[in-house]
């Protein structure tokens, strides 16, 4: 007589919204930095530019309020 096998353990899946797919981890883990408001970053301004690792990225607001950041 088989028996059947035992399921294996529930994980989320990469495309589960609960993964963070970079990290490994659930988005039930505390966050590793604190946030900033986006009004700080800008300082009134549309755009700005940020340097990272010898980049440059422009971070800008749109009319709808949503931000895009490009290379």
């Amino acid at each position: 007589m088989q028996h059947p096998a035992s399921p294996a353990p529930s994980r989320p899946s990469a495309s589960s919204p609960a993964f963070d797919q970079e990290a490994g981890l659930s988005s039930s883990s505390p966050p590793q930095t604190g946030a900033v408001d986006s009004q700080e970053i800008l300082r009134g301004q549309k755009m700005m530019e940020i340097n990272h690792n010898g980049l440059t990225y422009r971070l800008q607001a749109t009319r709808l309020g949503k931000l895009i950041l490009t290379k």
